[in-house]
C-alpha cells in the first residue's frame, strides 16, 4: 500500500469491521440472536467465501473429466442440430457479435438461435447462463439480451412434496411445527431456488427460499463442459482468445457457487444493511435472515413488501421527489461501493421494491461485489474521471485497478478511445448503456480484461441506467455526478482532498 493509501487508512476513510458496526446497531439487535448468529457468520463465511472461488477456478480450467465431456454430449444429444455447428460458425459469429458489436446478413441471428436451442435444452446451469446474459444490457448487444429474456421466467416450479421434504431435512421438523402458517403456492421459482411466504409461530411474516436438490453436482458437471467448450473456441479464434471467454467461465462459476450458500446471502443482507445504517441511509429497507433459521440450502426472512420499481406509478409522485429519490440512490450505491466496499451485484427492477411507505426495498443479495482497500480508492478515481469527461484518468485508473497491462501507455490509449468514441458533454438514460458499452468493446478489443468487482460495478450503473429511466427520464446522469462527490467531499473531507490530489496513488 503507497503513502497516500495508508494515510487515508490512518484516517478511518474505510470503515471499522462490520462486526464492530454490528456491535451497536438497533437494527441488528431487534432481533434476539441476530448478533451472535451474525458474528460467527464473518469468523467462518471468509472461509467458505474463499474456498468456492478457488473451487471456481478449478471447475473452469479445462480439463479431461468425464463430467464434462457427459455435459457435451448431453448437449449434442439433445440439441443436435445447434451441437453440429458449435465448432465452426457458431463461436466465430457469436464472438464476434458478442464482444466486437459486428453484424452479420444473418450469421449473427443464426448464432444466437443456436445458443438458445442450447440453453433451453441444457438444464438448470444452462437457464442461469441465459438469466445472466439477459440482464447484461449495455454490456452485450440488445438483440442477445433481449433474445434471452425469456430465461427470466422459465424455470419451472418445484413440487410441493419436494418443498416439504427439504424443510423437513433441514429443519429437524415438518412444515406445520416450523410455521403457523406456508403458503404451498410459490411466489416465485428460479433456477437456483424457489420462495414461498410463511408465518413464524410467533406471527412474523416471513419469505422461506428453498434451493433446489442435487444442484451443486449439476452444476459442476455443467462448468466443466463449459470450460472445455470455452477451451477449444479459444485455441480455435483469437478474438475469443481477447474476450477471454474461459474468464467469463470462471466469473460465471463463481457467482453461482456462491449463490447456492445461503449462509452467504445472509451475511451479504447484514452487511448491505449494517452499511446503509452506519452511513445513515433510511430510503431503503434491508430485510433480515431469521436466526436459527439459515442453512446452506434454506433461508427464511422477513418479508418485504412492494411491486418492482419498474411496475409503481411514478406519475403520482412530484418530479423533484422523483430527482430527489435518484440522487440518493445513486450516492448510496456508490455510497456502499466506494466507502463499505461491498454492494449489492444484482440491482434488476425485480430485485429493487417500490414500497407503500414510499421508500424502496432490496431482496435477493446473493450476488454481492466486494473491494478492497485499494480497489475502493481506484474506482473513485475512475468515477472522477466520468464525472470530468477525462478518458486518460479513467483509463488509469482501470490500469492500477489491474485491468490493463502496467506496460500499456495510458495517454496514447486515451487518444485512440477519445478518437473512436468520443466522450459527450451530457449522457442520458438513453446514452449510457450504448457508453459503457462501447468502453467494454473497445477494452476487449485491445484484449484488456476487467476483473469480477469491475463487471459488477458496470452491470450496476446499467441497472441504475434503468431505474433513472423510469422514475426521472431525461436525467443528465454526468451531470448528476458533481452534486454527489460535493457529497462525499462534505462527509469524507480530508479523505477525498487526498484521493483526488494531483499525487501518485
Amino acid at each position: 500500500m503507497t503513502l497516500a493509501m495508508q494515510e487515508i487508512v490512518e484516517q478511518d476513510v474505510f470503515p471499522p469491521p462490520f462486526v464492530d458496526i454490528a456491535t451497536d446497531s438497533k437494527w441488528i439487535r431487534e432481533i434476539p440472536g441476530l448478533y451472535e448468529e451474525f458474528c460467527k457468520w464473518e469468523k467462518e463465511l471468509p472461509l467458505v467465501r474463499a474456498s468456492l472461488e478457488r473451487h471456481a477456478q478449478a471447475l473452469a480450467r479445462p480439463a479431461l473429466h468425464p463430467g464434462g465431456f457427459s455435459m457435451i454430449g448431453l448437449t449434442v444429444g439433445r440439441s443436435a442440430v445447434a451441437a453440429s455447428k458449435l465448432a465452426t460458425d457458431l463461436p466465430k459469429a457469436f464472438v464476434r457479435r458478442l464482444f466486437f458489436g459486428e453484424v452479420g446478413p444473418s450469421v449473427g441471428n443464426l448464432a444466437i438461435e443456436r445458443a438458445q436451442d442450447i440453453v433451453k435444452n441444457g438444464g438448470s446451469t444452462m437457464v442461469k447462463l441465459g438469466q445472466f446474459i439477459s440482464t447484461a444490457k449495455g454490456l452485450l448487444p440488445d438483440e442477445l439480451v433481449e433474445s434471452f429474456s425469456w430465461c427470466r421466467d422459465s424455470v419451472a416450479p418445484m413440487d410441493l412434496e419436494t418443498i416439504h421434504e427439504i424443510l423437513t431435512s433441514e429443519f429437524g421438523a415438518d412444515v406445520k411445527d416450523c410455521f403457523l402458517e406456508f403458503d404451498d403456492t410459490p411466489m416465485a421459482a428460479a433456477s437456483i431456488g424457489q420462495v414461498h411466504r410463511a408465518v413464524m409461530k410467533d406471527g412474523r411474516e416471513v419469505v422461506v427460499k428453498v434451493q433446489r436438490p442435487n444442484l451443486r453436482e449439476q452444476f459442476a458437471k455443467d462448468l466443466r463442459g463449459m470450460a472445455l467448450l470455452a477451451f477449444a473456441t479459444e485455441l480455435r479464434l483469437e478474438g475469443a482468445r481477447m474476450a477471454n471467454l474461459s474468464g467469463f467461465v470462471e466469473l460465471f462459476a463463481n457467482l453461482v457457487l456462491q449463490e447456492m450458500d445461503f449462509r452467504l446471502e445472509a451475511c451479504n443482507m447484514l452487511e448491505l444493511g449494517l452499511a446503509a445504517e452506519h452511513a445513515d441511509v433510511h430510503f431503503v429497507h434491508f430485510p433480515r435472515p431469521i436466526p436459527g433459521w439459515v442453512t446452506p440450502k434454506v433461508i427464511v426472512m422477513e418479508y418485504l413488501d412492494g411491486v418492482a420499481y419498474s411496475e409503481n406509478d411514478w406519475d403520482k409522485v412530484s418530479t423533484d421527489d422523483r430527482e430527489r429519490l435518484l440522487r440518493l440512490v445513486i450516492s448510496g450505491v456508490l455510497e456502499h461501493t466506494l466507502v463499505y466496499g461491498v454492494f449489492h451485484g444484482d440491482l434488476h427492477a425485480g430485485n429493487v421494491l417500490a414500497k407503500p411507505d414510499g421508500r424502496l426495498g432490496l431482496i435477493d443479495y446473493g450476488i454481492v461485489g466486494r473491494l478492497n482497500a485499494d480497489e475502493r480508492i481506484y474506482l473513485v478515481r475512475f468515477m472522477i474521471g466520468v464525472g470530468m469527461n477525462n478518458t486518460a484518468m479513467q483509463l488509469g485508473a482501470l490500469q492500477q485497478f489491474g485491468a490493463i497491462p502496467k506496460e500499456c501507455d495510458i495517454e496514447q490509449l486515451a487518444k485512440a478511445m477519445d478518437a473512436e468514441m468520443p466522450l459527450p458533454d451530457k449522457v442520458t438514460q438513453e446514452d449510457l448503456a450504448e457508453q459503457i458499452g462501447m468502453v467494454i468493446r473497445f477494452l476487449a478489443k485491445e484484449g484488456f480484461r476487467l476483473p469480477t468487482p469491475l463487471v459488477l460495478f458496470f452491470k450496476n450503473l446499467l441497472y441504475l441506467n434503468g431505474f433513472a429511466a423510469a422514475v426521472a427520464p431525461g436525467t443528465d446522469l454526468l451531470g448528476e455526478i458533481t452534486p454527489i462527490f460535493e457529497y462525499f467531499q462534505s462527509k469524507y473531507p480530508e479523505q477525498m482532498a487526498l484521493i483526488t490530489s494531483g499525487g501518485t496513488i
